[in-house]
């Protein structure tokens, strides 16, 4: 019970964040490929310090690389 108390809970967060990026969206500032890409920045910078502080995982060079390859994307779709 513990456990999808926790999970709902991090998914709540998301949804706290992402919908009302997706109305923003909706009234057409922003495209359907930008919407994506903001859907998965948000998603990842709750996930990376839920895995790291919560689920005690090692920060290694993925995190970095990960990130990276995020920012080039938010880089080019929003360019």
């Amino acid at each position: 019970m513990i456990a999808v108390l926790v999970s709902w809970g991090i998914a709540f967060f998301e949804y706290l964040v992402q919908v009302p990026a997706n109305r923003i969206g909706y009234l057409g500032n922003f495209s359907l490929s930008q919407l994506k890409i903001t859907q998965e920045v948000i998603t990842l910078c709750v996930f990376v310090p839920f895995a790291v502080f919560y689920m005690g995982a090692s920060i290694t060079w993925n995190y970095l690389w990960a990130g990276c390859c995020m920012a080039g994307a938010v880089f080019f779709i929003f360019r």
